[in-house]
This record gives structure tokens, C-alpha cells and sequence, in this order.
């Protein structure tokens, strides 16, 4: 199934356009977890279990577990196998490469431990990204205005008339032949996302900011859905993972997800015809 038509799938059969963000950091799993033979595993494996009926997607920061070595690896192969087939899974692993090494991480990521997406750094161009399109059930999320301080050292530099963002948006979406392309757009940039939505109507749009670090809910979904209400993947991590450092964990990360998909929904149904 083309990842466009799988997003939808998702996002309607679950009424959520919720991703949850598995940056499953070891320092803060509960107490009680630790004793675990693969505490990193666990732990997600009970976040999913309270919560796969209410997202349309995971998004697994790969940093938090390649940093723990092979049991991290294990964790993370783990992780994916406890994704449900028909939710979106995503592989924030944030790589790009020259051709070879680019050829390699997206066997890793797409081929191995089969994510639907793995966002992508597009600075080393097309060749770098290549590899990661070319499945249309596959998608490529290309970075294209991010929430953290440094995003105005290049992203917002002059490149003719355009700034570097845009540029990216503009070149990236001649390479979208298969239509399994998407772009990174923090919701603490709400004039950009909605900017971005209007260069790309037809595209998913990866949308992390919101939770804990602060981004509009309703400027995420006004300015990052498209016009029927879908295509957002709009991502929280921190807010969601942390609930509860009890070992009422789960059911508080469920609760919290709850919220916000009925947030989100909230301004779905204000703004939009479903």
C-alpha cells in the first residue's frame, strides 16, 4: 500500500492524527523497570500496548537507543516489531549521506528493521536521500524548518528570492515522483508550517513541538493538515512518556494521549469538513 494511502487508513480508522515520540531515555524509566533484562524494550512495549488504538503513529528517535549499544539496537529492533502493521512507524534517525553510506542506512532502517519513514538531513542532496524513496510504501520525512535555537544558522539564510527552508521544500518536491516524500516542520514555527502547507498541499507533514516543548495545538493542526483534515503527523514525546514514573506508567501515557488526540480532534472539527 502506498504510505499516503496507509497514513489515511490510520488516521481515519483511529480518528487521531496523534504520533508518539519513543525518545525512551534510560535515566528516566521507573524505578521498577530497571531490574528488567531490556528495560528501553519494556517500557515501549507497554507504552504501545496502553495506547496503539489512539495514534496514527510512533516515531522512534533512534539516538536514544543506538547510544545504549547492542542492547539499544535490540531494544529499538524490539520496539518496531510491537508497532502494529497497520500504524505508521518512524525511524527519527535524521540521516543523509553521500550515495554508498545513504544506500546503507536506509537497508538498515527500511529494508532490516522495515520503519514506514526515517526522517531525513537533505543538506548533501538528492543523491543522499535517494535511496530512502524508492518504495512508494516507504516515506522520507526531509527536514525542513526545525523548533531548536540554531535553525536560523542556515535554515533561514537568503538563497535568491527564497530562504534555504524553502529551497528545500522547492527542490525536494521535484524528487516526490513517488509521492512518498514528507517534511519535518516544528509546530513552534506556526507562520512557517503554514507556509510549507500551502507549497506542499498534498504531502505529510511531520509536526514535533508540541508537549512539552511548547507548540500550539490548534496552530498545528489549522496550518498542518491539509484541506480535508488529514496528512499532519503531529508528534509528542516527553509530555506523554513521563506522565507517571509509577508504575501506573502506561495508563498515565494513555490518558495523556487521550488528551491530546481530543485536543487535536477538537480543532480538526472546527477547521475542517471530514
Amino acid at each position: 500500500m502506498a504510505f499516503i494511502s496507509k497514513l489515511k487508513n490510520i488516521q481515519h480508522r483511529n480518528n487521531s492524527l496523534l504520533c508518539i515520540g519513543l525518545d525512551t531515555d534510560p535515566a528516566k524509566l521507573p524505578e521498577f523497570l530497571r531490574s528488567h533484562e531490556n528495560p528501553q524494550a519494556e517500557f515501549n512495549r507497554r507504552i504501545i500496548e496502553a495506547t496503539s488504538g489512539i495514534v496514527c503513529a510512533y516515531k522512534v528517535n533512534t539516538a536514544f537507543y543506538e547510544a545504549e549499544g547492542e542492547r539499544g539496537w535490540r531494544a529499538m529492533r524490539e520496539t518496531r516489531q510491537a508497532i502494529a502493521s497497520s500504524v505508521i512507524s518512524i525511524a527519527d534517525a535524521k540521516r543523509g549521506d553521500i550515495g554508498n553510506s545513504s544506500e546503507r542506512y536506509a537497508d538498515i532502517f527500511l529494508n532490516e528493521l522495515k520503519f514506514d519513514a526515517v526522517t531525513i538531513n537533505p543538506y548533501m542532496g538528492k543523491d543522499s536521500v535517494a535511496p530512502f524513496i524508492q518504495s512508494r510504501e516507504q516515506c522520507a520525512f526531509i527536514l525542513a524548518v526545525t523548533s531548536n535555537p540554531g535553525a536560523k544558522d542556515f535554515q533561514y539564510l537568503k538563497v535568491g528570492r527564497k530562504v534555504l527552508y524553502e529551497k528545500v521544500i522547492e527542490t525536494a518536491l521535484k524528487w516526490n515522483t513517488k509521492k512518498n516524500i514528507g517534511f519535518v516542520a516544528g509546530a513552534t514555527k506556526p507562520k512557517e508550517l503554514r507556509s510549507i502547507r500551502k507549497e506542499a498541499p498534498n504531502v505529510p507533514l511531520l509536526i514535533p513541538g508540541i508537549g512539552a516543548q511548547g507548540g500550539s495545538v490548534e496552530s498545528a493542526v489549522r496550518y498542518g493538515c491539509d484541506d480535508t483534515g488529514h496528512l499532519a503527523v503531529i508528534n509528542a514525546s516527553r509530555s506523554i512518556l513521563y506522565a507517571s514514573s509509577g508504575e501506573n506508567f502506561a495508563e498515565a501515557a494513555r490518558a495523556e494521549a487521550l488528551r491530546l488526540r481530543d485536543e487535536i480532534n477538537f480543532w480538526r472539527e472546527k477547521f475542517f469538513t471530514q
